[in-house]
């Protein structure tokens, strides 16, 4: 990182847009184009941020979480032995794509602006469909989870946003909205604990942090702007709001491509 303000602006990109369907992969990209970040200092500033949303994310649903753990400890055949179950299947996708392809997965994330803007189209068209779809009160089921987890496994993607994708996937599979915000949210905190846990296992079991205060800047922005954030996206999804976000997605998409071509 450049400085502080570098990480604090990066920082509050990642926690806004990790809850808001508006890819947090690709604003992150196109944030660091600008700043010009350092592609190992970007690295370890990613590892760092996602840590602090997963963390905002437990204090949103720490009464859920707790409702989750204390029922699947109970081991009983209940609603929270249930939801586990979803959740672990819903990890399944994303974690064999990580595994298998990290590699091919990390070469996407290295300035490709072209690619960002092409699927923050894609991420505009789900958003809009999904608006449009009626609410109910249907309860995610394990189909549901396997499906749903794919599409996490593809907003893998920078670009596609993967509160988008599995919000969106989760109502129009004809999930309740509320619901459908509350598996996606949860859904992906195993996800980021075990990709972090992975990182340290894989540098030995030490991380390297050459710019400690910027990452601390950066984790404190990110933790407080993805509780604001997380708290908001859960009100619009209520609402049927996601239409303003497709609107976003579908002119930051374009002037990523326009800028992709002509500019970069």
């Amino acid at each position: 990182m450049n400085d502080i303000l570098d990480a604090i602006l990066i920082g509050i990109v990642q926690g806004l847009t990790e809850f808001l369907p508006v890819s947090s992969s690709g604003h992150i990209e196109i944030a660091e184009a600008i700043l010009g970040t350092d592609q190992e200092e970007s690295m370890m500033l990613t590892i760092v941020l996602h840590f602090a949303t997963a963390l905002s994310t437990v204090v949103v649903y720490r009464k859920d979480i707790w409702e989750i753990i204390r029922g699947f400890f109970e081991f009983k055949n209940n609603e929270s032995t249930h939801f586990v179950g979803k959740i672990v299947l819903s990890m399944i996708p994303a974690a064999l794509v990580g595994f298998f392809l990290e590699d091919w997965l990390e070469k996407l994330f290295d300035g490709q602006i072209l690619l960002v803007g092409c699927m923050l189209l894609l991420t505009a068209v789900l958003l809009y469909f999904a608006d449009k779809a009626k609410n109910t009160e249907k309860s995610v089921s394990y189909k549901d989870a396997i499906i749903i987890g794919v599409a996490q496994a593809i907003a893998i993607l920078p670009g596609i946003s993967r509160s988008g994708a599995t919000i969106s996937t989760s109502v129009l599979l004809g999930d309740d909205r509320s619901k459908a915000a509350r598996f996606s949210f949860l859904m992906v905190i195993p996800l980021i604990f075990g990709a972090i846990a992975k990182k340290i296992l894989d540098a030995g079991g030490v991380l390297e942090f050459t710019n400690g205060p910027a990452l601390l800047a950066g984790f404190i922005a990110a933790f407080i702007s993805g509780i604001i954030a997380c708290n908001w996206m859960i009100a619009l999804v209520k609402k049927a709001k996601l239409t303003y976000f497709a609107i976003y997605c579908l002119i930051v998409g374009s002037i990523a491509i326009i800028y992709s071509l002509f500019f970069a």
